[in-house]
């Protein structure tokens, strides 16, 4: 048999490994039993499925974010600046609607490209995306009370936010640039505590009061182009949206859920009654048309199903 200079090479290669193995099993330390406990198995997470129920649609704009009040519901708009649209800067609206979708307020805001809202101490809390990134704290007559930086990076640039939550007088923020959710007290703009986010999508937040001590609902996912296609005939996803529970007092994981194919592409959050309510703004990356997402402009509840 001709053996040829490269299989020869590697035989060569490997017997020297093997050579070295033996003599390294020989003259290494063994190790000590130090005691350590093999960690126990986690529990599983549970999963749920979730589908929508479109309430009423938004008229104006692209809905992308959502805050329960005493009066009714604020949504945020999103003018989606710079993607497809004129790129100059425009005031953005929060829209105060009561529960049949009629319109009851509107109040103009500094804040660009918003996706993110939250009603808290009287004021209106907007995140911005575009323009001056931050958080817009703005009172009933469109004053900027404050506009400040996501904290934990640089002084003048903390970077985009996805969601925001009031509760308990507490700013929690749904930062991009840590990838975290963020609990900031709003007098001081201190953060306080964290919740690392692992998926490749985040946005909206709510607060769950059910679970003992508190828990955070986050919209997750995936967030490619094209979220929904038409096949035989019916809409289907082409990527997962879906629902995190974090425990507010841990941040651990407690449950996760996903959205039922053909229904909404969520954005914003809240809790009302029990039920999530959240708003669909229906678009997505630069040079994006639409999602085709059946609750495009939408504000909708969520029902779990299983």
């Amino acid at each position: 048999m001709t053996l040829r200079k490269r299989e020869f090479l590697a035989s060569l290669g490997m017997a020297a490994g093997a050579g070295l193995s033996g003599a390294w099993a020989q003259t290494a330390p063994k190790g000590k039993d130090l005691g350590a406990v093999a960690p126990e198995k986690r529990n599983e997470i549970p999963h749920r499925k979730v589908t929508t129920r479109n309430l009423f649609k938004v008229s104006d704009g692209y809905p992308n974010g959502v805050a329960v009040a005493p009066q009714g519901v604020w949504v945020a708009e999103q003018k989606a600046q710079g993607y497809g649209q004129s790129g100059k800067k425009i005031k953005e609206a929060a829209w105060l609607f009561d529960w049949t979708g009629k319109k009851l307020k509107t109040v103009m805001t500094d804040s660009s490209n918003t996706s993110g809202l939250a009603f808290g101490n009287g004021h209106i809390w907007m995140g911005a995306n575009g323009g001056a990134e931050g958080i817009y704290e703005v009172d009933m007559d469109g004053r900027t009370v404050s506009h400040r930086q996501i904290p934990l990076g640089p002084a003048d640039n903390g970077g985009g936010c996805h969601g925001l939550m009031w509760h308990d007088g507490k700013l929690w923020i749904v930062a991009n640039r840590i990838k975290a959710i963020l609990r900031v007290d709003p007098k001081t703009w201190t953060p306080e505590f964290i919740i690392p986010i692992t998926t490749q999508r985040w946005h909206g937040c709510a607060w769950d009061s059910s679970h003992p001590g508190g828990a955070i609902w986050m919209v997750t996912g995936s967030s490619d182009v094209n979220r929904y296609v038409m096949q035989n005939g019916k809409l289907h996803h082409t990527t997962t949206c879906g629902l995190m529970k974090y425990s507010a007092a841990t941040g651990q994981l407690l449950e996760t859920a996903e959205f039922e194919d053909g229904t909404a592409d969520a954005h914003g959050l809240d809790m009302h009654d029990g039920k999530l309510i959240s708003c669909d703004a229906g678009v997505g990356p630069p040079g994006f048309e639409g999602t085709g997402s059946p609750s495009a402009g939408y504000v909708f509840e969520i029902n779990f199903v299983s």
